[in-house]
């Protein structure tokens, strides 16, 4: 595991914070998932990207500019840019 350097908090709430650098580096939008694993005495967390990111589905998905969207999700958008 690479070290990044990087020291956090945890809030009273148990939310920790992760810094822009790092999201950008690892293409992490909002509302984007994450896994969380456990390894020995390390909490890991792993992009989750199998799952619409429109309604949240993990029927039929496909890759869409680095992005998952589902079958009807991708409908959607194609009618929607046909009618434009």
């Amino acid at each position: 595991m690479k070290s990044t350097g990087i020291v956090r908090r945890i809030d009273e709430l148990g939310r920790v914070v992760l810094p822009v650098e790092l999201r950008r580096s690892m293409e992490l939008e909002v509302r984007d998932s994450v896994e969380i694993y456990v390894e020995g005495d390390s909490i890991v967390l792993k992009k989750y990207g199998s799952s619409c990111v429109f309604c949240g589905s993990s029927a039929d998905i496909s890759l869409f500019h680095n992005k998952s969207v589902c079958a009807r999700c991708r409908e959607e958008l194609s009618g929607s840019a046909a009618a434009d």
